[in-house]
């Protein structure tokens, strides 16, 4: 089968399109047919080295398919269901391993890149919402990337939960995105000072929240936007990590929250992650949640996926599909 490789850390010229091994799913396991393939920013920094993985290695952990075989023990689901799943290992391949306890049955209607673009970015955004931060009616929040993948599914949900959104983005065609998803105001970043328009916006009361993907550049600006006892979710790293800082800046800024937060502490156990699936993917298939698709590209094109996904040039989500 084939397989996007990566032997050392580079580009995205680092990534090889190859042929590799067959795979035999364990005990527990499920070996998935791929069909299509959601790609994260994840994978970036994987890639690059930011974040240490073993070599050689296949990016990927988001991917929708039909089971193709069960390992020892898997009873709960059969031969030719389809699924999907963010806990896959080796994504970007035709074919890869899951375990069976972390893939979840797709709806009826779901188009394969539909379903590969959902569960990540949707469960992000509904554990930011309702969890991290649960929205309510009167809240404020401000959505870093609001036209990116995760931000506009999190404008839609903190709308559905009674808030007023306020987003930030690099251009007038991503405002306009931003706004059909919902948000109240959007702020040109590259044009605008979105603290103090933040300020302007809020009467210089503050916001109750800010949903940070960005990191070094916003981080700073990000608490200045903040209402006193405010909390800033910092759930990326688009452009750098956050330095070191001292935590007595939390108390100067109001008394701050700050939290580090990620997919899997949400969906930990099987109960949470039916839940959250669920509701998620039942809101896209009633209409109720609108998905964007940037665009699909081939498999042997991943490289090409993230120039895009690096440029920020992208409005929602980036989907590999793999040959056959």
């Amino acid at each position: 089968m084939n397989a996007i490789r990566v032997h050392q850390p580079g580009g995205p010229e680092a990534m090889r399109y190859e042929e590799v091994p067959d795979l035999k799913p364990g005990r527990g396991q499920v070996l998935l047919d791929v069909h299509a393939i959601g790609v994260n920013f994840i994978e970036v920094y994987q890639r690059t080295g930011t974040y240490r993985t073993p070599l050689p290695f296949t990016p990927g952990t988001e991917a929708a398919g039909l089971v193709a075989s069960l390992g020892e023990g898997v009873s709960e689901l059969a031969v030719g269901d389809r699924v999907a799943s963010t806990s896959v290992e080796g994504a970007y391949a035709a074919r890869a391993l899951v375990a069976a306890d972390r893939l979840v049955r797709l709806p009826e209607g779901l188009a394969w890149p539909e379903a590969a673009a959902a569960l990540l970015q949707g469960m992000t955004a509904h554990y930011l919402a309702c969890s991290t931060y649960p929205l309510k009616s009167g809240d404020t929040c401000l959505v870093h990337a609001a036209a990116g993948g995760v931000g506009l599914l999190l404008v839609q949900i903190a709308k559905r939960r009674g808030a007023r959104v306020i987003g930030t983005v690099s251009t007038a065609a991503k405002a306009e995105r931003a706004r059909a998803a919902g948000a109240d105001e959007v702020i040109l970043y590259r044009e605008q000072d979105f603290a103090a328009e933040t300020r302007r916006l809020t009467r210089d009361a503050g916001l109750e929240v800010v949903y940070d993907s960005v990191g070094r550049t916003t981080f700073e600006d990000s608490m200045k936007s903040l209402a006193p006892r405010g909390m800033l979710v910092l759930y990326g790293q688009s452009s750098g990590p956050v330095p070191a800082f001292d935590p007595q800046l939390l108390n100067h800024r109001g008394s701050l929250f700050l939290t580090r937060p990620k997919l899997a502490d949400h969906v930990a156990s099987r109960q949470e992650l039916g839940e959250r699936a669920g509701e998620v993917l039942g809101w896209i298939q009633r209409g109720e949640l609108k998905l964007t698709i940037d665009r699909t590209l081939p498999l042997s094109q991943a490289a090409e996926a993230h120039r895009l996904l690096e440029s920020r040039t992208t409005m929602g989500k980036l989907v590999l599909v793999p040959e056959r």
